[in-house]
């Protein structure tokens, strides 16, 4: 794939209208006001079908792996998506970013990787009574894996546990920096199994809980720097009980884990389409701005150091394309990024991102320095990139990590 087809970009216009129509006169209240995401989201999902092709996508995989636990025919997954499909699942993303970053984490969290948890490892019951509420953002859905002394060591300072009981097991723990966390209604709780083991030996189980189970807290929204119109939070467990019925896979021997580690690739792998928005708003509001700013007598576009200011935003956008096509086409394979390369991308992405909000944010002046003009609202969505979903340190090391394993040169 080297270009947008004709229909990827009738449907980029149509998304494009919907953003400006129901989001960006609204910027201030999601980025300012505390006011949720979810509801324009869900308008934004059933205005273009994508909750209902989530659900049809969902019902015929479910139906197979039925007939393939009744012993009629094998559960494998049938590749349904065309590149085409898989652009149309981008796009959105895409044309978000140009206004609310912070709208496509809270969604990506909701409909992409907590369900992804569930559908991945969970039995039949399990995705039967969680999943399909998530994919549609009828539920909204919370990943609960960082802890506050953890940091960038999510499982080696993983201190969140779960003690077998008579009844099932009992809950302990603190979770932070929790999208959605503090409107979740259905969460993935990671933690380490306490059965008097060495704690960096202990095996990590994931478990699913409902809002409002009894010894869960779930903060108020928190302040931070940036992606206001993604809702942070933290989640307090005070032994809480639940059965087995709610240890995804039901049992203890899932690998909880590589599902973990596949769960951080999806994630790194979705930020390269959250910086090409961000990248294509900057580049066209700083294109707009030296034809139009006046300094010296002449529009700053003609100064050279102002042209290559520009220069780099379209070579970063460019880059950034490529990279969104060669993830379309692996997709519509049935191929996945390896963890290293899924962390190269994400690398890459982080950085561009935020070399280019921070241009745009120079070639504004005083004016960028200022909220009412967009750049400085995107400069502080973007630094975030660089940070969850692993550092661009920890990025570094398994790309390096990778590389030295397989013995290149």
């Amino acid at each position: 794939m080297i270009e947008w087809s004709e229909q990827h970009q009738m449907i980029r216009d149509m998304v494009r209208r919907f953003v400006e129509a129901e989001i960006k006169p609204r910027l201030a209240d999601f980025e300012h006001g505390d006011v949720p995401p979810y509801d324009v989201l869900r308008k934004m999902m059933a205005a273009f079908g994508i909750d209902e092709m989530a659900r049809q996508r969902f019902q015929r995989q479910l139906e197979r792996e039925k007939a393939a636990a009744r012993g009629d025919a094998p559960a494998k997954t049938v590749r349904e998506r065309t590149a085409e499909d898989v652009g149309m699942q981008l796009i959105p993303v895409i044309e978000l970013c140009h206004y609310c970053p912070g709208m496509v984490t809270a969604l990506g969290v909701s409909v992409g990787l907590t369900p992804a948890a569930i559908i991945s490892r969970g039995t039949i019951r399990q995705k039967e009574r969680w999943a399909l509420p998530l994919l549609t953002l009828e539920k909204i859905g919370a990943w609960a894996i960082t802890e506050p002394g953890s940091g960038s060591d999510a499982f080696g300072g993983m201190k969140s546990t779960a003690r077998r009981n008579a009844e099932g097991y009992v809950l302990n723990g603190n979770k932070t920096f929790i999208t959605n966390g503090p409107y979740a209604d259905t969460i993935v709780f990671i933690c380490k199994l306490d059965d008097g083991s060495d704690p960096k030996q202990r095996k990590v189980l994931s478990f699913v809980l409902d809002k409002g189970t009894p010894g869960l807290t779930q903060s108020k929204p928190m302040r931070k720097m940036g992606l206001h119109s993604s809702p942070t939070g933290e989640l307090f467990l005070e032994d809480v009980h639940v059965g087995p019925e709610r240890l995804i896979g039901e049992t203890e021997d899932v690998p909880a884990r590589a599902g973990a580690k596949q769960t951080f690739s999806q994630e790194r792998t979705g930020v390269a389409a959250m910086a090409l928005g961000m990248v294509e708003q900057c580049l066209a509001l700083s294109v707009n701005y030296a034809r139009t700013r006046i300094q010296f007598g002449r529009p700053i576009g003609e100064f050279q150091l102002i042209q290559l200011k520009l220069a780099r935003m379209e070579v970063a956008r460019m880059n950034l394309q490529n990279i969104i096509f060669r993830q379309i086409e692996m997709a519509a394979a049935g191929r996945r990024m390896g963890l290293a390369e899924a962390s190269a991308c994400k690398l890459y992405a982080a950085q561009a991102a935020v070399e280019v909000t921070l241009e745009a944010v120079q070639l504004f002046g005083g004016n960028g320095y200022m909220a009412e003009f967009q750049v400085e609202q995107l400069c502080r969505d973007a630094k975030v990139l660089q940070i969850y979903a692993g550092t661009d340190e920890i990025q570094v090391s398994q790309i390096a990590r990778s590389l030295l394993t397989a013995g290149a040169v």
